[in-house]
């Protein structure tokens, strides 16, 4: 049976809990194009030339038969070193040649039970391999992973480098990660105190958040929890690819199908998933210069100073009810809503969603009458609170408002930062300062782009209100 296999994220902003859904933390996105014979010999990497056939001796198996492992200008990759069809199975990577949490010294593994995830399990295994040096099983493997200097998550950036991104919901997002490994990171060092003492002394928190950040980026969720999967993350992302890395358990393999004709030399990609450069930037440290998947976290509550502040709270308790095709849920005074770029002005808004405006709606109540009668109204349709436009024409005005005054604040502060960024002017910037730069610069021109097509839409529906008969 296949199975996708989605890939491990750090971070899913537009829920509450952390799961694990996407994949590796490469670079950005781009039209693969043929090399000529003499371009693809160059292109091959001489210090991974050894890699496959260690990897296939691993894993008592062959791996691929069309593919070999290069280098790009944005890092190690893979080739078609043969012409591939669109259909044709490119490898083959079966379960025993996976990296799992199962690993683990088994004292450690069960002191850690539960109290820490599969990333950091995994990373605290990382972390052990690293250090047993080639020693380690995993040694040809470990030693390819990229370098802490080459990595460019939002979890690596300095205080000022962060401060640039400071109107984003990564910022935020990046301080609770940073906390989360930190905690992560206690519990691992302890572990590795009582039962692995002679051979890690001083556990680094840096290197912890290095081998946490590896797995984040690189593995695969699986029926074992999380894999890393050697040779199959070298691959690159292309956000418009259809090949993704399945799962057989019956074979207990992992393998990757091609979407298209390659020829030799051609640098064959795969998607990630569906990622906004927020969720590419904190999980894989790249971005992509125009995103179709941007969106912008915005937060919105019930005012302290409200007199209704407890009714309504009570009510949005009451009616907490999920939708399938509306994942933004509101149940507290102080609510995350993820806004996606509206394609037209004049359509139905899709992109701003129904719990937004529905947030709002209660939040212009002033009468106790008035939200009694959304309770009722919610309690005869599917329980979900105040979906339907308000009667009152200047009510409905009022409440979009509220969303569009909020919005034109993000605007104003994107447009700040933006400015800062373009007025800076560092004659001496590191190429790390650079690659972080035009990051934080695809990030806020995206969410800019989702922000002001969301206020062009409110504008338009404000309008039509307004006019109305």
């Amino acid at each position: 049976m296949l199975l996708c296999v989605p890939t491990v994220k750090l971070i899913v902003f537009h829920q509450q809990r952390r799961t694990f859904t996407s994949s590796l933390a490469k670079r950005f996105s781009f039209n693969s194009q043929s090399l000529t014979e003499s371009q693809a010999q160059a292109a091959l990497d001489k210090e991974c030339i050894d890699f496959l056939p260690w990897l296939e001796q691993v894993a008592g198996a062959k791996i691929t038969n069309t593919l070999s492992i290069g280098k790009s200008v944005y890092g190690r990759t893979l080739f078609a070193s043969k012409v591939i069809h669109a259909g044709d199975c490119i490898l083959k990577v079966p379960f025993n040649a996976q990296i799992t949490p199962d690993e683990l010294p088994t004292d450690v593994r069960v002191s850690l039970t539960d109290e820490v995830g599969n990333i950091g399990k995994l990373a605290a295994l990382v972390m052990i391999e690293r250090n047993t040096g080639q020693n380690s099983r995993w040694f040809p493997y470990i030693s390819r992973l990229p370098q802490l200097s080459d990595m460019h998550s939002t979890i690596f950036w300095g205080e000022n480098e962060l401060n640039v991104i400071r109107c984003s919901a990564v910022h935020k997002e990046t301080v609770k990660q940073k906390a989360q490994i930190e905690k992560d990171f206690s519990l691992v060092a302890q572990a590795f105190k009582q039962h692995l003492h002679n051979v890690i002394e001083r556990p680094a928190l840096e290197n912890f958040m290095y081998a946490y950040a590896l797995v984040g980026s690189r593995a695969w969720e699986t029926s074992k929890g999380i894999s890393l999967i050697p040779f199959a993350d070298f691959m690159n992302h292309d956000g418009f690819s259809a090949s993704i890395v399945l799962s057989d358990e019956d074979n207990q393999l992992s393998e990757v199908t091609a979407d298209r004709d390659y020829s030799p030399g051609d640098e064959v990609l795969i998607r990630y998933g569906e990622f906004s450069n927020a969720t590419l930037m904190l999980d894989f440290g790249f971005t992509l210069s125009y995103n179709t998947h941007d969106e912008v976290q915005i937060q919105m509550d019930v005012p302290n100073d409200d007199p209704l502040r407890n009714m309504k709270l009570g009510l949005l308790q009451n009616h907490y009810t999920r939708s399938v095709k509306d994942i933004n849920i509101f149940h507290s005074s102080c609510d995350t809503f993820t806004i996606k770029e509206v394609k037209s002005a004049t359509g139905k808004g899709k992109g701003i969603p129904q719990s937004l405006r529905a947030f709002a709606r209660l939040l212009c109540c002033t009468t106790p009458q008035e939200l009694n009668d959304l309770s009722k109204e919610a309690e005869q349709n599917d329980g979900r609170l105040a979906r339907l436009p308000f009667k009152d024409r200047s009510r409905e005005l009022e409440a979009h408002k509220i969303i569009l005054s909020h919005i034109n604040r993000l605007i104003e502060d994107h447009s700040i930062c933006i400015k800062e960024l373009e007025a800076s002017n560092y004659h001496f910037e590191s190429q790390r300062f650079t690659v972080r730069r035009q990051m934080a610069r695809d990030l806020l021109l995206g969410e800019l782009r989702v922000l002001k097509s969301a206020a062009e839409w409110l504008n338009h529906y404000c309008t039509n209100l307004f006019s109305a008969p």
